[in-house]
């Protein structure tokens, strides 16, 4: 079975850092793309950055030169460092990965959310 933990949450000041780590562990062949999302409280859950296994990244506007998403291969590891921190950057953040259950079978995976507050 697949299962992912986040962590590296937490509350900060405005200005302040964090970063998340989310790794998958199970039964699983090889892990593809891999993104952040985030979702705050009577909003939409909304793509962050992702990371493709080859290490292409994109980056949500309202987060670009802020924030950095990479990867550990080795580790079935995604990262978010984040820099510069607003109190909009306030959610839950979420990785999703997807993975490759079998030959000929990809599913996405969730993790179980990470509370990230920023505030004076």
């Amino acid at each position: 079975q697949v299962q992912l933990v986040e962590s590296g949450g937490g509350s900060v000041q405005p200005g302040g850092s964090l970063r998340l780590s989310c790794s998958v562990s199970g039964s699983f062949f090889d892990v593809y793309d891999m993104g952040w999302y985030r979702q705050a409280p009577g909003n939409e859950r909304e793509l962050v950055a992702r990371i493709t296994r080859g290490g292409s990244t994109y980056y949500a506007y309202f987060v670009r030169g802020r924030f950095t998403i990479s990867r550990d291969n080795a580790k079935n590891t995604v990262y978010l460092q984040m820099n510069s921190l607003k109190p909009e950057d306030t959610a839950v953040y979420y990785c999703k990965l997807d993975v490759g259950v079998s030959m000929y079978v990809r599913r996405d995976y969730w993790g179980q959310g990470t509370q990230v507050t920023v505030s004076s």
